[in-house]
């Protein structure tokens, strides 16, 4: 009797103290689940101490451990940074931090003489506030993990805090304004953004170039223009992408991806092939070791199959299928938006007694929308691997698989469930193993 009381008794709350209950513990079991999978995954961070048999003939113990402690590292700060995320928010809601930034925006706009039948005007000062908000509280984390843990692992290369502010800014008003105004933001981000933080320079003409255009024509990829950017600079990752409308496509090169071009190689080869003043300085242990921890990047046969799994997604229409996606997604939300909007207990759970602003609504509501994409973009990175190998580049991809892993410092033994949860690629065995039959086929 005693449980079904405190079930009356609960039932018998008014409906904010409901939802608002509801909210936290979604809130906090999310948070926990989280935290669980994070937890898998650094056992086997700490436990995995050896290269598994498959990468035993391709990968060195040196680089597997430095691997190890990179991701053991990242995952300590995952789980600070993300405890502090989830008091915040706890705190947000339980002080009514959403309502009073309401408020202040509405007094904003006092301010400049627009009232309270301005909503459209105090939702965009609401935005800017949360905005700055946001990044405030966020960068000393950024900021830690950018020249910290990455300078730790030799990835930072630069500083980085304007385009730091920038992509988190960039970040919010993104999702903020959906699907049709981030895919045009991601266009101008290329063209007129992100040269100001990164050279991008034309590819030079040569043998790569053309093999770059003579694939992208192979299957009827309208390409305009290949760049190279100098990603080096500000970090040693690699990375190589697509972007650009209808048949206005640039494709674009991280330096640190082409081993002919990469600016760390050339520094390093230079270092290296100075001539010494006297026999110690020839032997001088800074120049062995920056030999030694020289990014391999990859051979121009690596660099084409890389791309051609890129192209691969353009070609099996995954760009399409993810748009598609997203505005399934994003009708769902517009639908329990419509739903919902007239409920005056949703938005008095949150604080607004007396108003319900448009922008409010849609920020509550979207607190309960998940879109299970991984499994949908896994299958995919199987297909662009197998698209690659329909090219005849399964072999250079293997290869280039795990230079890039290597480059990167990425572990390649996930946990199952944190890899499914997470990971919107396949863990890099299970794509080798999957490209080590398609070469045997």
């Amino acid at each position: 009797m005693g449980m079904w009381a405190s079930l009356d008794a609960l039932w018998e709350m008014p409906a904010e103290k409901r939802i608002f209950g509801a909210v936290l513990l979604f809130s906090w079991t999310v948070y926990l689940w989280e935290t669980f999978l994070a937890q898998r995954q650094r056992r086997i961070y700490k436990t995995t101490t050896h290269v598994p048999p498959e990468l035993g003939q391709i990968m060195d113990s040196e680089t597997f451990e430095k691997s190890r402690l990179y991701q053991l590292d990242k995952s300590t700060f995952s789980f600070w940074s993300g405890l502090y995320s989830e008091i915040e928010g706890t705190l947000i809601l339980l002080f009514g931090g959403i309502p009073y930034l309401w408020r202040l925006s509405g007094r904003f706009c006092g301010y400049a003489g627009f009232g309270p039948e301005y909503e459209i005007t105090q939702s965009l000062v609401f935005l800017l506030l949360a905005t700055l908000f946001s990044a405030l509280t966020g960068l000393p984390w950024s900021l830690y993990n950018t020249f910290v843990i990455e300078e730790k692992h030799g990835f930072n290369q630069q500083m980085a805090i304007k385009k730091l502010i920038v992509t988190q800014f960039v970040s919010l008003v993104s999702k903020s304004f959906f699907i049709f105004f981030t895919k045009v933001l991601v266009t101008i981000y290329a063209d007129y953004i992100a040269p100001l933080f990164d050279k991008f320079t034309p590819l030079p003409e040569g043998k790569l170039k053309e093999e770059i255009e003579v694939m992208a024509k192979s299957i009827d990829f309208p390409l305009t223009k290949v760049y190279v950017v100098e990603g080096s600079k500000r970090s040693s990752h690699s990375n190589a992408y697509f972007y650009g409308f209808f048949k206005n496509k640039r494709i674009v090169l991280f330096d640190t991806l082409l081993e002919e071009y990469s600016v760390l190689n050339k520094d390093i080869q230079e270092d290296s092939g100075m001539e010494p003043r006297n026999e110690e300085e020839g032997n001088s242990e800074e120049i062995k070791a920056k030999v030694k921890n020289k990014k391999q990047g990859c051979k121009n046969e690596e660099v084409l199959a890389v791309l051609g799994h890129e192209l691969g997604h353009w070609k099996l229409g995954h760009t399409v299928k993810n748009i598609i996606i997203s505005q399934m997604n994003s009708f769902l939300c517009f639908f329990l938006f419509a739903v919902l909007i007239g409920r005056k207990e949703l938005f008095a759970a949150f604080g607004f007694y007396d108003s319900q602003p448009t922008l409010i609504g849609l920020l509550i509501i979207f607190q309960f929308i998940f879109s299970p994409y991984n499994e949908v973009i896994r299958r995919f990175e199987f297909q662009a691997d197998a698209f690659a190998k329909k090219l005849g580049k399964a072999k250079d991809l293997y290869s280039a698989l795990i230079k890039l892993n290597k480059d990167n410092l990425g572990f390649p033994v996930s946990d199952w469930l944190f890899s499914m949860w997470h990971y919107s690629h396949p863990p890099l065995l299970e794509r080798l193993q999957a490209l080590k039959s398609m070469k045997q086929h």
